[in-house]
């Protein structure tokens, strides 16, 4: 194994679309400068994803300087979104969070209602440090999350990545591997480490910027699905059932909390503190 190094980062300006890789990024307290600030709604004001909606997987979204984000999908025509003034907040909901979130022009709205083919609206976190805490088994006080389902970043790692390829290629949909990392969203991926190691970690450094390991991510079937077609299969689910099942649920990844916060880039050294 090579040192321990900081492979790749990416950033989801929108909930449920495609990740944006970058060279480096900012460590909010909340994530990563400019991930998951904005998420789409229905009719009732909650939240859309790619479990019911996989083509919320061929929407590409770029994050731009003072908040706005910059999505693109087949056959629409390319739209720029700046973040609106918070003056008049909606309340939407997030799993079992009713947060309050600052609503985009009608503009957007109708890009994504046609996309879907759905009536939704695209809504703005604007204030992520007071607006949704942290599940409190996890987090400390006035500890915050953005519009990610439950932590401000998630952590994989290439090896793991490897080891579960190699599990898909002797299993019963080989044809479907092996997977890209993509398939798991993350914003950080760490190279150097044995595959499942992250498993035990408790704390850890990219660079200077130290996190708290929190939980094991539990995987759902948008894992399944392509990020370049919208498409689903079998796996990885099938095969993390068998090999990563923990309790009830089917790991890969961790989530993880800052203690600190900076400045990343691609290459940073990966610590292990605990």
């Amino acid at each position: 194994m090579s040192n321990p190094a900081l492979r790749s980062i990416h950033v989801h300006p929108l909930k449920a679309a495609q990740g944006h890789a970058q060279r480096e990024a900012v460590v909010e307290p909340w994530g990563l400068a400019g991930d998951h600030r904005w998420m789409l709604v229905d009719g009732d004001g909650r939240f859309v994803s790619q479990r019911p909606y996989p083509r919320m997987a061929l929407v590409a979204a770029e994050p731009l300087p003072g908040g706005g984000v910059r999505v693109s999908a087949p056959g629409r025509r390319t739209l720029t979104v700046a973040a609106p003034e918070p003056h008049a907040t909606v309340r939407v909901e997030i799993g079992r969070d009713e947060v309050d979130a600052a609503p985009a022009d009608a503009a957007a709205h109708a890009w994504f209602s046609a996309h879907l083919g759905m009536d939704v609206r695209l809504v703005h976190l604007d204030a992520p440090a007071t607006r949704r805490p942290i599940d409190p088994a996890y987090g400390g006080d006035g500890e915050t999350v953005s519009f990610a389902d439950g932590f401000p970043l998630l952590l994989t790692a290439a090896s793991s990545l490897d080891a579960l390829n190699s599990l898909i290629a002797q299993g019963d949909h080989a044809d479907e591997g092996p997977l890209p990392m993509n398939r798991f969203r993350p914003n950080v991926v760490v190279d150097g480490t044995p595959p499942w190691a992250e498993d035990d970690w408790k704390r850890v450094a990219i660079g200077g910027v130290v996190f708290r390991v929190v939980k094991k991510c539990g995987r759902c079937v948008v894992t399944t699905t392509d990020q370049n077609t919208g498409e689903r299969g079998k796996e990885p689910l099938r095969t993390l059932a068998r090999h990563r099942r923990f309790g009830d649920q089917l790991v890969f990844g961790q989530n993880l909390v800052p203690e600190s916060t900076g400045r990343i880039r691609v290459g940073d050294r990966f610590d292990i503190l605990e």
